[in-house]
């Protein structure tokens, strides 16, 4: 038994930790949910109006359509796990040179400012004079207006946030391979596997830990996309109705329209949101995630 000066050094040792969870964490989330069931005037202050809020999103379009389109670039973005494996295995050849420089290389984009990477991208992806359609251009294909096309908008915005994400998905999933004891492999080539059956027979089985967590950490990355459709879609651009996202509405409704309440029953939609997709993830990885 813990002794209450063992008990009292303890606690205070993660009081730091805990103030700092509670002041800059648990407060402002609370703060959104009491904003969520009121409405803001015009000159401050707040007067409650119970579920009028979430009434109103049940029925809003920009609402339905903001959902919509996020979803849809959460599930485009988590197609993009897959690619990181690859490029995972790739990197993990017994005896590549300069495995360094090829991990800093695919780890740029993540620690590359948004905004960098939005206004780069926003040239590529440029109808008249990007560099994508050019190269296009040079095998005879006409490339889309892909940031001003309502059909491509989100795609588009999705490859950015694919390219964006496969450097540190690629690292972990690194890790992961590293992580892997060679006897495995070598019963397995005594056994006569080759490297395809090893890779689905072994690699993919105790890297599903790795994989579980990468799919968890994306999906609630992918769901609060903002700066990239900020950056990459203009304000009265036609395509801003195809890739408006849930993060981009409470934008709009909280610092554009300056509808604080409405905005935060957006910002508790989505956290519930998260909170029912991440728990549904935890569910099922009892049935395919592998541990030693």
């Amino acid at each position: 038994m813990h002794s209450r000066r063992e008990w009292a050094w303890g606690y205070l040792l993660i009081a730091p930790m805990a103030l700092g969870l509670a002041v800059f964490y648990l407060w402002p989330i609370a703060q959104t949910v009491y904003l969520s069931f009121t409405e803001s005037g015009v000159f401050g202050g707040q007067t409650w109006v119970g579920t009028a809020n979430f009434a109103t999103l049940l029925g809003d379009e920009e609402m339905l359509g903001a959902l919509r389109n996020t979803l849809l670039y959460a599930v485009l973005v988590l197609a993009g796990v897959p690619l990181s494996i690859v490029v995972a295995a790739l990197l993990n050849v017994p005896g590549l040179r300069g495995l360094s420089v090829y991990r800093t290389l695919y780890f740029l984009p993540v620690v590359t400012m948004p905004a960098a990477v939005g206004l780069t991208w926003r040239y590529l992806f440029n109808g008249d004079f990007g560099a994508i359609n050019h190269l296009l251009g040079a095998i005879g294909v006409d490339g889309p207006y892909w940031v001003g096309d309502p059909d491509f908008a989100l795609y588009a915005i999705a490859i950015v946030g694919v390219w964006s994400t496969i450097g540190y998905n690629a690292v972990l999933f690194l890790a992961g391979l590293q992580g892997i004891p060679r006897p495995y492999y070598e019963a397995a080539s005594i056994d006569g596997a080759g490297r395809v059956r090893q890779f689905f027979r072994i690699t993919l089985p105790l890297l599903t830990p790795t994989t579980f967590f990468v799919l968890v950490i994306t999906m609630i990355n992918a769901l609060q996309v903002f700066d990239l459709v900020f950056l990459m879609i203009d304000l009265k651009s036609p395509a801003l109705s195809g890739s408006r996202t849930i993060v981009y509405l409470f934008f709009e409704k909280g610092f554009v329209q300056n509808q604080r309440g409405l905005a935060a029953a957006i910002a508790v939609v989505l956290l519930g949101l998260i909170l029912v997709l991440t728990a549904i993830q935890f569910r099922l990885q009892k049935k395919w995630v592998h541990y030693e």
